[in-house]
């Protein structure tokens, strides 16, 4: 423990304000020491005036410090990191002949990729969890040490560890390295790591997967190990229980079971939409027609292929060439397919004069992009290369770029609460640094945005320097069922390409000024939030979504006829309804189509064909009693309805009443040839 006294005796000050001097150096483990076991405990680490530091670290001058422990988040993260290291000691001991790569924390998690002579197996994870689990019961003190250059790549030389070497080979101002030991194993890092293995016993590998070194196809491929950790096992438990629940909403199965899409390597990283799939596809799309519509957007379309020249003018060819798909013709000239709708919007802006005002112009498109995706990143509905867009860009005078941003964040709080969405995070993402336009720009865009939000009372959080290369945006985060974030939805202000395309309006003045760009998506990628959708749901999407509304079951083959007129009858009133007229018993039939999530299913026999009725029962199990044909036709028209139809009736007809008073004569027809 460390003396508290002498003149030489450094001051740290606490998180409460309080002070302690101790003769340097003194640790942060030391001083946790001396507050008190409980403290010693449970120290993971300390920070040293806002830097992380090891818990070992000596500290020799005046600072602020606080003890991290496992409640702290930057504890978490550390526990995270030390058990992607224990992975590797547990791996060396199993497989002497693997090689460690990379091991990083991940939301939630931590992987470590690692070369292998053959893939791993899931009785390799079991054996390696277990090992895991052997070497923390050994209680055993982490021990880090700070060498020379030179001895950490004698080190792993020695142990034949050359994917280590090729990253002390990036790095080559760095004259002193962090190794840290767990007994006989050894890794490199920059720390900080746990000081003992006690601190790791609330883990779980998850699964395993390929990756590739540095992320490219090109180069070798590797064996990727994921794992969790916690503070505790309470924490454990209930992340272990949240990730079962998603496999049970896994977006790919329910998509097999519910027959809905499927995907295959003809064409990777592409969607066959299957024609239940489809159907909740085109409802997405016209409920966002619908609702761009009532918020006074046109609707336009751009080509999918497009010159070099317009890319190299938007900047995409230079900063996003990478994820792009391109082509060269007979004659040399260089294509791409769009991986974004924003150069197209703008030469149709760009067609024709525009006054102030014909501002604000609203261009909604659902555009087909494209983009490069590695394999190893498609994931379902969720990464994928060729998607589509509900985009939008909006021109407008600066003047009106406050009202247009509150407009369109109004828009899509409100269409995220209709999908059932009512947790919903935004994130503010600033300046990055490879970014066209200058510092003055750049503060005009992200004062605007944040003038918006503080004028809408919303709470945002910063996310710096991940703006897009043209302009500070919003980023829309949802929350779902089971606790888990998707971002979605962006906001990007911008003035950037508007200035490299030249485009302009003519002002009241009669000078032609630059308008103000703003790039808005809502679902984001239809795509992705179907399978958003599907998980966040389970499969039981609302009734106005379901790709069939109602099944109608005949009891026997003598109903057959009646099932199906009543399916046609539902069909014709604009519901999507099958009719199941198998050779099968009701019972099974029933159970079939409520594991298939069919929102109604209608089941007629002898006494239902003679009164023309129908026995109406939901997917829930729950009877509604039987119901003459018009008065199901309601029901279902009614509970099948999209949430914002009821909104935009009652809209028009409040227009309607005001524009024609109660009191106003009925029209007298205009004499025609058939009606003189």
């Amino acid at each position: 423990m460390p003396t508290l006294a002498s003149d030489r005796a450094v001051t740290l000050t606490l998180p409460d304000g309080s002070q302690r001097r101790f003769d340097p150096p003194v640790s942060a483990a030391a001083v946790a020491a001396a507050i008190g076991p409980g403290l010693a405990r449970n120290t993971v680490a300390g920070k040293v005036d806002g830097r992380l530091v090891d818990a070992c670290d000596p500290i020799d001058r005046d600072a602020a410090l606080q003890i991290i422990t496992p409640k702290d988040a930057e504890g978490l993260e550390i526990i995270r990191h030390s058990c992607a290291h224990l992975v590797g000691h547990a791996v060396k001991q199993l497989y002497p002949g693997a090689r460690m790569v990379i091991g990083p924390v991940i939301d939630e998690g931590f992987y470590y990729d690692i070369a292998f002579e053959r893939p791993f197996t899931p009785e390799d994870l079991a054996a390696i969890e277990q090992r895991m689990r052997e070497l923390i019961a050994r209680d055993y003190d982490v021990v880090k040490k700070i060498a020379p250059r030179d001895e950490v790549i004698a080190v792993f030389k020695e142990r034949g560890e050359d994917y280590k070497l090729r990253l002390i080979e990036d790095m080559p101002d760095e004259q002193h390295l962090g190794l840290y030991f767990h007994e006989e194993y050894v890794d490199m890092c920059r720390g900080p790591h746990v000081p003992n293995t006690r601190f790791l016993k609330h883990f779980k590998l998850t699964k395993l997967s390929g990756a590739y070194w540095r992320g490219d196809a090109r180069n070798a491929q590797l064996q990727r190990i994921y794992g969790t950790a916690w503070a505790n096992k309470q924490d454990l438990d209930a992340y272990l229980k949240r990730i079962e629940e998603a496999e049970q909403r896994d977006h790919r199965r329910l998509g097999r079971e519910l027959d809905l899409f499927h995907f295959q390597e003809d064409a990777p990283g592409a969607v066959f939409w299957h024609p239940r799939g489809w159907a909740v596809f085109q409802e997405l799309i016209a409920y966002m027609r619908r609702r761009q519509q009532d918020a006074g957007y046109v609707e336009v379309n751009s080509p999918d292929v497009m010159d070099r020249s317009l890319w190299e003018i938007s900047g995409h060819w230079h900063n996003y060439r990478e994820h792009m798909f391109t082509t060269e013709t007979e004659d040399g000239r260089a294509l791409a397919l769009k991986p974004m709708n924003c150069p197209g919007s703008v030469l149709l802006y760009r067609h024709g004069l525009k006054s102030y005002r014909d501002l604000p112009i609203r261009m909604g498109e659902f555009g087909k992009v494209h983009r490069y995706e590695p394999s190893g990143a498609l994931h379902g509905l969720l990464r994928v290369r060729h998607f589509t867009q509900d985009d939008a860009h909006i021109y407008c005078t600066p003047a009106q770029m406050d009202a247009e941003c509150r407009a369109i964040v109004a828009l899509v709080l409100d269409i995220y609460r209709q999908f059932g969405f009512e947790d919903v995070r935004i994130k503010l993402s600033t300046r990055p640094g490879n970014r066209m336009g200058d510092d003055a720009t750049w503060d005009l865009l992200e004062g605007a945005l944040i003038h918006a939000l503080d004028g809408m009372g919303l709470a945002y959080r910063l996310n710096p320097g991940e703006g897009a290369f043209y302009g500070p945006k919003l980023e829309f985060v949802l929350r779902d069922a089971i606790g888990r974030d998707w971002q979605c939805g962006t906001l990007q202000v911008d003035m950037n390409l508007p200035e490299r395309f030249g485009i302009d309006y003519v002002d009241e003045d009669g000078q032609r000024k630059r308008p103000v760009m703003l790039h808005r998506a809502l679902f984001g990628s239809l795509e992705r939030f179907t399978g958003i959708l599907i998980e966040h749901h389970a499969g039981r999407l609302p009734a106005w979504l379901a790709p069939v509304q109602a099944m109608v079951l005949s009891i026997t083959g003598a109903h057959a006829a009646y099932a199906g007129d009543v399916a046609r009858l539902l069909r014709g009133a604009g519901l999507r309804a099958e009719a199941d007229v198998r050779n099968e018993k009701i019972g099974y039939k029933i159970r079939e189509q409520t594991l298939q999530r069919v929102p109604f299913l209608l089941v007629v026999g002898g006494q239902e064909a003679a009164s023309g009725s129908v026995a109406i029962r939901t997917r829930e199990g729950k009877e509604l009693d039987v119901l003459g044909l018009d008065e199901a036709l309601a029901l279902l028209r009614e509970q099948a309805s999209a949430p914002d139809l009821a909104a935009r009736q009652s809209e028009h007809a409040a227009l309607l009443r005001r524009l024609v008073p109660e009191t106003a004569p009925v029209p007298t027809p205009v004499p025609t040839a058939a009606n003189p």
